[in-house]
């Protein structure tokens, strides 16, 4: 009899570490998946086109039913688990079923934050997370009215914009004084917000979150300096934090996520984990590219297949919100003996920012241009000395082969 692997979660990091497993080891395990939603595994990163008209549900699917079918998996959809039993090795769902494994795969996401003023729970307040958000956004649109988004980040922008693109009037609130800070520094974040602005969204900077104001649905958010902004919907966007519930009841060992080493096991030897509800020393991640290295480590830890180590590298954005391309990759604010390289365009809506540290490229934020942010990325990964490119860095890879 083949050893069991149950999978807790049918997202992309869980599915994509059974891809891989299945290219190096087809018939290692019976494998079981449970999901919380009710269908396959669909590209979560593409629901914000879904929201906006340019992309529909069956575009974004990567895994139908029919393909667990064909590699002999049991699907669970719209079962979540809620309870591991690891003395018995058993994972409860919330039908009563009760499945046993060998193996057990955590891969359990994140949650959207959703900040805890008063009024958070009312009617009309959602995360921006899956297709049932996406719904509930489409199904608000239809009616017109006025959205507000509460997160001036990535995610937030999206929303924006595609509720705006399907016509509501949409205001963005968002606490610090400059979109999207994790990844733009302050002059690209302020090109973005007359960007947004044109297309007519409404941004509020340093907007403090007070309380949603409503009986039963909301009405109106309430900010701390006590002025009301009229709203049919509203959307939480304000980060997300890892889903680790499940794995904290069943006594793994968690910090801010579940604890992993290098090969993706937790504290427990039989128990892995992968993906945003995972945290790999001492830092946590949202980023496809280092969930697929982490996916790649744990199929040939739990094939047999030798010792690959997961190691973090360097991560880049390449982002487009509302046809404004932006890219932002390695160390954007720089430290002492760092230096800027910049070059402004206003005409062309073209911004670059380059930070320099001991002959190295440590960062980039590139906006409306963004064609060079690859070969930059390559260059902070190679830590490769540039400079004899110093002089022409800031205008891209042909001028400096050149």
């Amino acid at each position: 009899m083949k050893p069991a692997l149950v999978v807790v979660g049918n997202g992309m990091a869980g599915m994509r570490t059974v891809e891989e497993l299945l290219k190096i080891a087809p018939d290692a395990y019976d494998i079981t998946v449970f999901g919380a939603e009710p269908h396959g595994n669909y590209n979560r990163i593409l629901l914000s086109p879904v929201l906006s008209g340019e992309k529909t549900v069956d575009d974004i699917m990567l895994h139908r039913r029919e393909w667990y079918r064909q590699h002999g998996i049991t699907l669970f959809a719209g079962d979540p688990v809620v309870r591991i039993d690891r003395g018995n090795r058993t994972v409860h769902a919330a039908s009563g079923l009760v499945v046993r494994y060998d193996r057990l795969l955590l891969a359990t996401g994140s949650t959207p934050f959703i900040v805890p003023v008063p009024g958070h729970a009312l009617e009309g307040v959602i995360g921006f997370r899956d297709l049932g958000d996406v719904d509930t956004m489409l199904a608000a649109a239809s009616q017109g009215g006025q959205a507000v988004v509460i997160g001036g980040g990535l995610l937030g922008l999206e929303a924006a914009s595609g509720l705006a693109r399907r016509g509501m009037q949409v205001t963005v609130l968002h606490v610090t004084d400059s979109l999207m800070n994790q990844q733009l520094d302050r002059q690209a974040g302020a090109l973005l917000k007359t960007a947004l602005e044109r297309k007519g969204i409404r941004i509020l900077l340093g907007a403090q979150t007070a309380a949603i104001v409503g009986e039963e649905r909301a009405q109106a958010v309430r900010l701390a300096d006590g002025s009301e902004i009229a709203a049919d919907l509203v959307v939480m966007a304000a980060g997300v934090r890892p889903n680790i519930g499940l794995a904290r009841d069943a006594r793994l060992y968690c910090e801010r996520a579940i604890v992993v080493d290098d090969t993706m096991q937790t504290y427990d030897p039989r128990i892995y984990a992968v993906g945003e509800c995972v945290q790999h020393r001492r830092a946590t991640f949202g980023l496809v590219a280092p969930i697929w290295d982490q996916a790649r480590v744990c199929a040939a830890h739990l094939a047999g297949a030798g010792h690959r180590r997961y190691v973090q590298q360097p991560t880049a954005t390449r982002l487009k919100v509302t046809g404004v391309e932006l890219f932002s990759a390695g160390d954007i604010v720089g430290g002492e003996g760092s230096e800027d390289l910049v070059l402004r365009d206003r005409g062309a809506g073209v911004y670059k920012r380059l930070v320099l540290s001991g002959g190295r490229l440590a960062g980039a934020v590139l906006y409306g241009d963004v064609q060079d942010g690859p070969w930059y990325f390559d260059l902070i990964q190679q830590r490769a000395d540039v400079s004899s490119m110093r002089d022409t860095l800031l205008f891209g890879r042909a001028l400096c082969a050149a």
